[in-house]
C-alpha cells in the first residue's frame, strides 16, 4: 500500500515538474528589428506537443494584441530562426514572447522575460558560454534558409482573429 502512494506521489511530482520555460530572448538577449533572430526554449521539460508562439508588448501603442509569429510549432524543435518578417516590430522595450495553445491563444504556456527589440543595423548581443569564450550573435543567409519543421508561418494575423480562423482564410499555413 505505501509502495503504491509512493510510486503515484513520484509520478505527480514528476508531472508538475515539467515546465516549459522561454530561454531567449530576455533581458539581456535582445533582438534586432528586421532581421533574422534566434527563439530558443526548454524542449526536454516541457509537457507540451506544439503552440503558437506571440510576439507581444506592454505598451499598447506599440503593439495592441498578441501577435501570432508562428501558428503551430513543434515543441522538440527546442529554437526556432524568427525570419525578418516575423521580426519586422518596430524599435522598442517591452515586447515579450508568449507560447500558447494553438486552439485558444489566451491560454498561455510560458512568456518569456520582457527583451529589446533594437534598430535595424545594430549589432546583435554578445553571449558568453560556460567554457568562458564569448562571441557575437550574427544573421547569415544560412539561418534564413532554416527549415521550418512542424511550423507554420503566420505572417500577420489581423488582431482578434482566431488562428484556426487565420488557417480557414488562408491567411497561414499548416
Amino acid at each position: 500500500m505505501f509502495r503504491r502512494l509512493a510510486l503515484t506521489c513520484a509520478a505527480l511530482l514528476s508531472v508538475v515538474s515539467a515546465q516549459l520555460t522561454i530561454t531567449s530572448p530576455g533581458a539581456n538577449d535582445w533582438w534586432v528589428a528586421s532581421s533574422v533572430n534566434t527563439l530558443a526554449w526548454s524542449c526536454t521539460t516541457s509537457p507540451y506537443l506544439n503552440f503558437t508562439i506571440l510576439l507581444a508588448n506592454s505598451n499598447l501603442s506599440v503593439l495592441p494584441a498578441p501577435l501570432a509569429i508562428i501558428a503551430v510549432q513543434e515543441n522538440f524543435d527546442c529554437s526556432k530562426s524568427i525570419t525578418q518578417q516575423q521580426s519586422a516590430q518596430p524599435a522598442g522595450t517591452g515586447y515579450v514572447i508568449q507560447f500558447a495553445s494553438t486552439l485558444n491563444e489566451t491560454d498561455i504556456y510560458a512568456q518569456s522575460q520582457p527583451f529589446e527589440i533594437k534598430a535595424l543595423g545594430s549589432s546583435y548581443p554578445t553571449t558568453t558560454s560556460s567554457a568562458g569564450s564569448t562571441s557575437t550573435g550574427s544573421a547569415s543567409a544560412g539561418a534564413a534558409q532554416a527549415t521550418k519543421t512542424g511550423g507554420a508561418l503566420a505572417e500577420y494575423v489581423p488582431v482578434g482573429m482566431s488562428m484556426v480562423a487565420a488557417l480557414a482564410l488562408g491567411l497561414v499555413v499548416a
